[in-house]
């Protein structure tokens, strides 16, 4: 075992330095990690232990030094649901990088919510959650939205995802739902990337990407249906998603979060929905999976 006088203690334990600790297995750490039965940080994507709170773990008795997560919505971003943050007052703020890093946040406990919109097959975000070991966590739904092709005016001769070799495409960012299914569309299609002239910047959010194609620096997008009635754009409608938000099951309860979903049940939200269009919201707010 690593042994440490009071001045040369570390700051944080490796998993190797808690598992000698503990007299366990490095997998039973990591294990208690993905359980969030143990204190732990996530920095630079390696797991480490912060050692005055493994120590007071262990004087409690085995007591999870559980923290609270912070008013963070993670994940993909979404139009209406940017608009209903804000329209709510519920002091939500967000973080909008992708599905994937919204899944990395939250499991990390550096966010309360995330919004993913994952292609798997013919199912939509179940399996992404599914293989993460989340506990206290809980699928809800969203929105089903319309996705395609968003298009210039001007532009002619795109009738499919196999019409775009050779034209400017504006891609979203590494990670992100768009950037999955776009990848799944064109492998479908017979082509790549490379196949493609892409834009020199990722458009990191549905708005990024409407403007990239408005505004001239790209022939296409992919992209949902609201974003092109308002950029004024053409729309060929590819397929329809779902769009979640995985939620941890003790904050969903506070304030922010319940100021948010009670705001959703309101005319005001509806009307929106409907204006913005392309939105289907039968199943808003509906349980699409619990953790164990």
């Amino acid at each position: 075992m690593l042994q440490h006088t009071e001045s040369q203690q570390p700051e944080f334990l490796t998993t190797r330095e808690v598992a000698d600790l503990l007299r366990v297995k490095e997998r039973k750490v990591y294990d208690l990690a993905a359980a969030d039965e143990i204190p732990h940080r996530r920095i630079t994507g390696k797991l480490l232990f912060p050692a005055a709170e493994i120590r007071a773990w262990i004087d409690g008795a085995g007591e999870p030094a559980l923290r609270e997560r912070p008013n963070v919505v993670a994940g993909s971003h979404d139009p209406l649901l940017d608009w209903a943050i804000k329209a709510s007052g519920s002091g939500l703020a967000t973080l909008c990088n992708g599905s994937r890093d919204g899944l990395k946040q939250f499991s990390s406990g550096a966010a309360a919510l995330a919004g993913i919109h994952l292609p798997d097959g013919t199912e939509w975000n179940i399996p992404a959650v599914e293989g993460m070991r989340l506990t206290n966590s809980v699928l809800i739904a969203w929105a089903t939205r319309k996705r395609g092709l968003l298009l210039s005016p001007e532009t002619t001769g795109l009738g499919s995802v196999a019409d775009l070799k050779g034209k400017r495409v504006a891609l979203r960012q590494p990670g992100a739902g768009a950037a999955v299914l776009f990848s799944q569309l064109l492998a479908k299609a017979g082509l790549s990337e490379r196949d493609l002239a892409c834009t020199k910047n990722h458009a990191l959010t549905e708005v990024d990407a409407a403007a990239s194609v408005a505004g001239g620096e790209a022939d296409a997008a992919l992209g949902i249906e609201a974003m092109a009635k308002q950029f004024n754009l053409t729309f060929l409608p590819l397929v329809d998603e779902r769009f979640d938000l995985l939620i941890d099951r003790k904050s969903f309860f506070s304030k922010p979060v319940q100021t948010l979903f009670n705001f959703i049940s309101t005319t005001d939200f509806q009307d929106k929905a409907e204006s913005l269009g392309g939105y289907n919201l039968k199943d808003l707010g509906s349980v699409r999976w619990l953790s164990p």
